[in-house]
């Protein structure tokens, strides 16, 4: 049995791409899995039915993390059901690019609704709900150290993530909850190619020295150092997952 049989953990944005990854490696590892989703109902419910024939435990969760009152209630179904919250996973997030001079009012709202109300309204609840020894691992981005045009506002919700995550960590003293983020560079996901051409594909991936770009798979490995017994130690960092593109 695994040493993290009975531990629960909630991942958002865990319908797909690097969020659907993480969630079944975590199933794999022996967490129970909160899979978190906004709208695409039919794909949560897939990485599920992955997670359980791996052998593991996993249920879809509804919630818009946005909106507080529903995060509150994922929070409440994860207690319900399974007793208790360990680990959070701070995937979910939106990338609209626009040079700062064509960003409309829109895109600039929804990017600081999802991207960083989004991670704080579940920092906020797992500050009141994590079981003592949690983890919290939030997702930030290499273009926080990149600085690319037409990342300003992205880049500006990330950079906010970064500081929460070192503050969070400094506020947890005295419950062995450790606090951190990951920041991936340019990973193979769908959301990612899709629209890109090949050749820019291929600039971006010879862009650090292991000359490819990464996997949802390394990103999750990463994520399941950071929420296992290996990561106790390091806490209020941000590891950045990027092949050394920075």
């Amino acid at each position: 049995m695994s040493v993290e049989s009975n531990k629960v953990a909630i991942v958002t944005g865990a319908s797909r791409g690097i969020g659907a990854a993480i969630a079944e490696r975590l199933g794999k590892d022996g967490f129970t899995v909160v899979v978190n989703y906004a709208g695409s109902a039919a794909s949560a419910e897939d990485v599920v039915r992955k997670i359980e024939q791996a052998g593991g435990k996993a249920v879809a969760a509804q919630a818009d993390v946005s909106d507080a009152e529903a995060v509150r209630h994922m929070f409440d179904t994860a207690e319900t059901a399974f007793g208790g919250v360990d680990v959070l996973v701070n995937n979910a997030g939106i990338m609209l690019l626009s040079p700062l001079v064509n960003v409309d009012d829109a895109s600039f709202d929804r990017q600081i609704a999802i991207n960083l109300k989004g991670t704080f309204n579940t920092l906020r609840e797992a500050a009141k709900r994590l079981r003592e020894g949690g983890r919290v691992i939030n997702f930030s981005s290499s273009v926080v150290g990149l600085k690319p045009e037409s990342y300003a506002v992205y880049a500006g919700t990330k950079a906010a993530v970064e500081t929460m995550t070192g503050i969070m960590s400094k506020e947890m003293r005295g419950r062995k909850i450790t606090v951190n983020a990951v920041a991936p560079g340019p990973t193979a996901t769908d959301l990612f190619l899709n629209g890109k051409s090949d050749e820019l594909i291929d600039r971006l991936a010879k862009a650090n020295p292991l000359e490819r770009l990464g996997t949802p798979d390394d990103i999750a490995s990463v994520v399941a150092f950071l929420a296992g017994p290996d990561g106790t130690w390091v806490n209020g960092q941000v590891l950045r997952a990027n092949g050394g593109m920075i």
